[in-house]
């Protein structure tokens, strides 16, 4: 499920690196994809091996000094490091396990990537907007509740004299279960939405030329390294949803805001999400703390992957960094 080597990391330890770590890179995911083939191709270009890994698979066993997480094929060792690509889904109890585990393997010092905190405050649009709004950027005001009754008072308010709303999933991503609400006709029931929680955004009409558009920009280390414009002939222009990827440039103000907003989450890397009304004014939208690129790679040629794993590897503690490794 890898290739290449850990280079550097086995002399005198029967291969399993310093301080009794793995070499390897454990990539959390269920689906690998053509994203976790990328990752695995730019890891093992720099001699390091990367295995796929369920984070549902791992568990906590806190039966000896120290504790730790359980990764299988690790043989109970820590890895070099861990690049989270997806936290699967299920019941409370069982997402919290696995946050655990994120953060119980931070605290043993193996490097998480993005964060386990960092996760947790992307994933959550409730969170991701509030504290957007903290840092004093610009975003869409937004309103989360759950009783339908609250949610009905401020349809009626904002969709009053042709306002709308876009009601999201809290925890969702690609456009998936994304209504327009101009009216208390289009406002479901509890039992419709996501756990039973009203997320209710202004709608930004973002048209220009006749299509809908917005724009993601990729921001690795705190740096805008590439963006695009995801043109469509409906409102929700995301590419899972058929929207087509234009290369832009990185040009003020997208790469000012797509930086400020990944501090005001505190991500190492993430996807940014900017909406461009009418009278010309961007707004940060999302802040996508496990983000996909392959239409942005597609559309710009930026490498990635290769950008991804050059910063992971920056962040290892020196004697875990692959060998040759510059900074």
């Amino acid at each position: 499920m890898g290739a290449g080597t850990g280079a550097g990391l086995s002399d005198g330890d029967g291969g399993h690196g310093p301080h009794g770590r793995d070499p390897r890179v454990a990539i959390l995911t269920d689906d690998p994809g053509w994203h976790g083939r990328r990752l695995v191709a730019a890891f093992a270009g720099v001699g390091v091996e990367a295995v796929f890994v369920s984070l549902a698979d791992c568990h906590l066993e806190i039966a000896g000094a120290p504790p730790t997480v359980w990764i299988p094929g690790f043989a109970g060792r820590l890895p070099r490091g861990v690049f989270v690509r997806g936290v699967p889904g299920g019941t409370l109890e069982a997402v919290i396990l696995r946050l655990d585990c994120l953060h119980a393997l931070e605290a043993l010092g193996v490097l998480v990537y993005n964060s386990g905190r960092a996760v947790e405050r992307t994933v959550d649009k409730a969170l991701t907007s509030f504290l957007l709004a903290v840092a004093g950027l610009p975003t869409p005001p937004t309103w989360i509740c759950a009783s339908q009754a609250e949610a009905a008072a401020r349809v009626a308010l904002e969709c009053h004299g042709g306002g709308r709303l876009v009601l999201k999933p809290l925890f969702g991503s690609q456009g998936e279960g994304v209504r327009l609400v101009s009216s208390l006709v289009d406002l479901p029931p509890p039992e419709e939405v996501q756990g039973g929680v009203y997320y209710l955004q202004r709608f930004v009409e973002g048209r220009e030329s006749g299509r809908w558009r917005d724009y993601r920009v990729f921001v690795v280390g705190g740096r805008a390294v590439a963006a695009m414009r995801r043109a469509s002939h409906h409102w929700i222009t995301n590419r899972a949803q058929g929207a087509i990827c234009e290369a832009v440039p990185l040009a003020s103000p997208l790469p000012e805001l797509a930086e400020a907003a990944a501090r005001a989450v505190n991500v190492a890397y993430a996807g940014v999400d900017l909406l461009r009304g009418p009278d010309g004014t961007y707004w940060v939208g999302e802040v996508n703390g496990v983000p996909a690129w392959m239409g942005l790679e597609e559309a710009t040629g930026y490498p990635m992957a290769q950008a991804l794993v050059a910063h992971f590897n920056s962040l290892l503690a020196p004697e875990l960094r692959p060998a040759g490794l510059r900074i």
